[in-house]
């Protein structure tokens, strides 16, 4: 095998001989690297360090090439090349390596390598696209999550599109004025926050947004962007999804006119949303709205980080090293003294925090105009509900059919489904137990109406099922979905058109005309006019029983979101929501008191040392292996760290996809989680990175996986 920069080791593992390489280069005494094949180096700066693009931790560093002197004016810091990496010696002649990108992050006169380096192969392209401030953004981001910062770099910079280079950018257009308070003047600091904004300075606020269905939060939002770039300054924002982004982005260029941002999607395809990167790196555009991975986004002189709807699971990315936008832009705002505006309707128990440390200040409406604004919200206690328990217990009591028989007549009628398909769960009609496959034990479930159950993990069909327990042969729901729902309300009301939106068609927008919307939590799509007349939203308990620290906050933000595109309760807008009253987030529905329902949630998180008052990792393998405490035993943990577990997890369904995080489909795996008290979460992520290079350079046979802030915790 060879090693990385030139000498040939026989008989070990490659990932060894890199290790080997790589300390050498350290150790040895510096010396000025020798011509390559009688070929000169470049006179001046001749040592060029790359970051190449291997992921693996136990690579995580930079490894020295020499400079042709012909690549030496292209060749400059932040440029991608391409280099042969694992390059070796066999008698005098240089030769094999496997040819791969990488960037240039340094150009030295000398190299801390004594032997001969192996040239740059080729400039692939002249523009530098990792500048010095997102290289340190990417750095700490590796750190803060224990990962590569290769495989940091990669969510960084999107691939090189050729002829989107070769297309100059325009010169950056004038600051615009700024913006007048508009319906920021509904909160009590807004006006203040954009003054400050717009006069070069960093306020951070979290911000309880109001509701309704009208330009609304997109609006406003769109007015700190714009008070940023009045002071000369950049902005960003990041959405949850391209629905949130086109608002945002509509709203900012009614504002600010055109050429001041870009929108960085990815509906934009590959090759113009490389161009918009290129317009932020090149200065041409001062603001970005994008999704999660705008949060990378090479923007100028940062003046303010914004991220909307923070708890949306879309902000966590699926990669390695999974950071989240939250925690990306929050390190941004420190290290380039930029603002923040971290905003949402609900709120979650990390914004909470950053408020009850006076790390960053409230921006939120007085309690009177939230009455006024918000819909009414009634429960299933209320009413005959009150009194007849098979009334509470139904899936649509007596209150929602007459909540949207009436709503009907003044417009269209929300209805939120936690779950998507038709019946996704089946049970026993007679002693209601799960109905199980008889060939994988996975849950069967009803794809339509006319269709025999089948298994929601391998696809087999079970016309002849019988229960285990007590063998019953007919089948019952357990759950329904979005479709069943749509068809049960279009039977109730058969002259009221009944649209869906789901995770395979999401509608933008629905006519303000009366009509049932059924919709899955986040594609409820925006009403044109006054809003929804009213929103119905069903199977409660769906959403609050997940075993999961952050189902309350989860279903109270779900909920939020859909009753916010109701009508003012002035205007008879009304919200209906199937589950027990007696519940916190039920209750912080009915009060619309985000921020109490959050505060709460944060002590009691401190009075049992969970996040995000303590730092936390998820260590998985697969079960009984042994590989988790092999980790753990060799990591050299802060005193303070506490291990929990290991405990089973399950992989879902096999050959089904991958849970974030979580072990692949149809196989059990085992979870520790290690926590540390604040202040120590770097040490933690340090001492795990160290470990699992170390089970990586020795080609360990069993895998684990290591997740720094897991955002769920079953």
């Amino acid at each position: 095998m060879r090693g990385e920069n030139g000498r040939e080791s026989e008989g070990e593992p490659e990932q060894l001989a890199l290790i080997r390489e790589a300390v050498r280069q350290r150790k040895a005494p510096r010396a000025k690297p020798r011509t390559w094949r009688g070929a000169a180096l470049a006179p001046r700066l001749p040592v060029a360090r790359v970051l190449v693009d291997k992921g693996p931790v136990h690579l995580d560093r930079y490894f020295d090439y020499a400079v042709p002197a012909a690549l030496d004016e292209e060749a400059q810091p932040g440029v991608r090349v391409r280099v042969r990496f694992g390059a070796g010696e066999r008698g005098g002649r240089r030769e094999g390596g496997k040819l791969i990108n990488g960037f240039v992050v340094e150009r030295c006169a000398e190299s801390d390598f004594s032997g001969a380096l192996a040239p740059l192969a080729q400039v692939l392209s002249p523009e530098p696209v990792l500048s010095p401030a997102l290289l340190a953004l990417c750095r700490a981001v590796a750190d803060r999550y224990a990962g590569s910062l290769a495989d940091v770099v990669q969510l960084a910079v999107p691939p090189r599109m050729a002829r989107a280079e070769q297309r100059p950018s325009p010169p950056p257009p004038a600051p615009p004025a700024p913006p007048a308070p508009g319906s920021w003047s509904r909160y009590p600091e807004g006006p203040g926050f954009l003054r400050a904004l717009a006069e070069g300075g960093s306020p951070r606020g979290v911000w309880t947004a109001l509701p309704g269905p009208g330009p609304g939060w997109p609006g406003e939002l769109a007015r700190a962007m714009a008070a940023v770039l009045a002071s000369g300054r950049g902005a960003l924002a990041v959405l949850p999804d391209g629905r949130s982004a086109a608002r945002v982005d509509a709203a900012l260029t009614e504002l600010t006119g055109t050429g001041q941002h870009v929108l960085l999607t990815a509906d934009a395809g590959p090759e113009r949303r490389y161009g918009r990167w290129l317009a932020v790196s090149r200065g041409a555009a001062r603001a970005v709205v994008g999704t999660r991975a705008a949060m990378f986004a090479p923007v100028r002189d940062l003046g303010l980080a914004a991220i909307w709807d923070d708890g949306d699971a879309s902000h966590s990315d699926d990669h390695a090293p999974r950071p989240h936008a939250r925690e990306v832009l929050l390190q941004r705002v420190v290290t380039e003294g930029a603002g923040l505006l971290l905003g949402g309707y609900g709120r979650t128990v990390e914004a909470a925090q950053l408020v009850e440390s006076g790390w960053a200040g409230q921006l939120l409406a007085a309690r009177e105009t939230v009455r006024v604004v918000a819909p009414a919200v009634h429960t299933t206690g209320e009413g005959d509900e009150a009194r007849d328990a098979a009334a509470r217990s139904a899936r649509l009591p007596s209150l929602a059919w007459r909540t949207a028989r009436e709503a009907l007549r003044a417009g269209p009628v929300l209805v939120q489904v936690p779950r998507r398909g038709y019946v996704p769960r089946l049970g026993c009609e007679r002693c209601r137990a799960p109905a199980r496959c008889g060939r994988c034990s996975g849950p069967l479930e009803s794809p339509g109406a006319s269709e025999a159950p089948r298994c929601g993990w391998c696809g087999e069909a079970a016309p002849h099922w019988h229960c285990p327990e007590c063998g019953g042969a007919r089948l019952r729901g357990r759950v329904f979905g979005a479709r069943r729902t749509a068809e049960e309300l279009g039977r109730a009301f058969p002259a009221v058109p009944v649209r869906t939106s789901g995770r395979d068609h999401v509608l933008d927008t629905v006519p303000g005309s009366p009509a049932l919307v059924v919709a899955t939590p986040g594609a409820e799509p925006v009403p044109e006019g006054a809003g929804y007349a009213a929103a119905l939203l069903l199977d409660g308990w769906a959403l609050l029983n997940r075993p999961d620290l952050r189902a309350g906050e989860e279903a109270l933000r779900r909920w939020l979101g859909a009753a916010a595109l109701v009508r003012s309760r002035e205007d008879g807008g009304s919200v209906v929501v199937v589950a027990d009253p007696a519940l916190r987030p039920v209750q912080a529905l009915l009060r619309w008191d985000p921020g109490g329902h959050a505060a709460r949630e944060l002590a009691d998180r401190a009075e049992l040392g969970f996040p995000p008052v303590s730092r936390m990792a998820a260590v998985s393998g697969p079960a009984g292996s042994g590989a988790v405490e092999e980790l753990l035993g060799e990591a050299e943990l802060p005193p303070e760290a506490e291990v929990l577990g290991p405990v089973p997890v399950s992989g879902g369904r096999p050959g089904g996809p991958r849970r974030p995080g979580g072990p692949p489909g149809g196989e059990e795996w085992e979870r520790a989680l290690v926590r540390v008290p604040p202040g120590r979460g770097a040490e933690l992520a340090a001492a795990l990175k160290r470990a699992q290079a170390v089970r990586l350079a020795r080609r360990a046979p069993t895998p684990v996986q290591v997740r720094v802030d897991p955002p769920h915790i079953g």
